[in-house]
Order: C-alpha cells, then structure tokens, then sequence
C-alpha cells in the first residue's frame, strides 16, 4: 500500500510540476532572473516533498500553487509596470565601454575580473580592443557591441540587399507526412508524391525529414543519412 501511495504521490508531483511550469512560462528554464532562479529552486524541492508525503499530500500541493500564483504574479506587475522591474529584476550593468572598464560597476553586478574574460571569450573575443561596450544583463548574461571595424561585414555594408530568408515548414518527419503544415502552405500530397519521385523516393515512408519554404522548394534528408 505504501508503494502505491509513493507511486501515486509521484505522478501527482510530476503533473502538478509539469502544469505549473507550462503556466509560468519558458522562463523558469532559460533567462532566469533572481526571483525565478528562486522560486525555481523551492518549487523543485517542495515537489520532492510531495513525491514523498503520503499522509498530508495536499500541503505541499498548496505550497506549489502559492509559489506558483506569486511568480506568476510578479510577473504580471513587472510587465504593468515596468518602473518597479529594477527593485524585482535589477537593471543592466555597462562593464566597459569605449575601451574603459568600470570597476565599481564590476563590484556592483558581483563580477570579478576573471569571470568578465571567461564571458568575453565565451561569445568569442579574445581581444578586449575588439569590444566596444559590455553590458551584463540582469538574468547573469553577457550582451557585447564590437567595435564596428572588427564586426562581421555584412551584405548592407557593400550595398547589397539580400532577398528575406524565411522559415522552412516540416512537411514530412520520420517518415510521417504532416498534412496540416501542407495544407497551410497551400500544398497536397500529389504536389509531394511528385516531388518526392524528382528527388528519388517512392515514398515518404524513405524520408526522415522533408522540409519546405515559401517558394516551395522541397528539401529531403534520408533516413540512412
């Protein structure tokens, strides 16, 4: 019987941690803040007590919500009112700019000296000289400007205007044809058949994954490749 309880706890931890999630948003899993990596931690924590209480199951299920109702409300005030995001978020911190690094502003955003070279080479300079501004957003992250002679060029620099790349749609994915996304590209499947025998295949059941753009044109990867 006890086994049972444990099984059942489990699963009503899982679900109530997958919901849960699925209201709070992406945000619990990238661009943590300080209040989600918080909230983040106790909401795991109290859904392993949940997998765990057999007798009173429902406390820990009602902690879950409180914390789920308050992030979700900070969420709501922050985006109301978007003065009060620095008291709750914090605010970005410019580490250098115009080659001067600011020390205060280092000690500020509790970035030390090593830390900001790791960061740097992360997002691939290796050359100071090579930045013009470093901002350490508040969710912990790096955001670089180079300087503009050590950017990649691009197509606008030589004047060029390169035609808006866009999207491709899967249309076929392990074998299985995804009639919706055909139908919404304004395609049916003996547009496919065709296409599929001018590249080789008699079926789609030989595709791993076909994808199509807007100007319908089709790319197919074998399923051996």
């Amino acid at each position: 019987m006890d086994i049972l309880n444990v099984i059942l706890t489990s699963l009503l931890s899982v679900a109530a941690l997958f919901l849960l999630a699925k209201i709070m948003g992406h945000r619990q899993i990238s661009q943590l803040d300080l209040f989600d990596y918080i909230a983040g931690i106790t909401i795991g924590s109290i859904a392993a007590e949940l997998a765990t209480e057999l007798e009173h199951p429902w406390k820990p299920l009602i902690a879950l919500l409180i914390y789920c109702g308050v992030t979700f409300g900070f969420s709501i005030i922050t985006s109301k009112y978007p003065k009060l995001r620095k008291y709750i978020n914090g605010t970005p911190t410019v580490i250098m700019d115009n080659g001067k690094l600011y020390r205060k502003n280092m000690k500020k955003a509790k970035l030390d000296l090593s830390e900001f070279m790791v960061m740097c080479r992360e997002a691939g300079y290796f050359n100071l000289s090579d930045i013009q501004t470093a901002v350490f957003e508040y969710n912990g992250k790096l955001a670089i400007l180079p300087v503009s002679d050590k950017r990649p060029m691009l197509p606008a620099d030589n004047g060029i205007k390169p035609k808006q790349e866009t999207i491709s749609t899967e249309v076929i994915m392990d074998g299985r044809v995804m009639d919706e996304n055909l139908k919404r590209m304004g395609l049916d499947d003996k547009w496919l058949q065709k296409q599929l025998e001018e590249q080789g295949f008699q079926s789609a059941n030989e595709v791993f994954l076909g994808l199509c753009d807007t100007n319908h044109k089709l790319t197919l990867f074998n399923t051996d490749s």
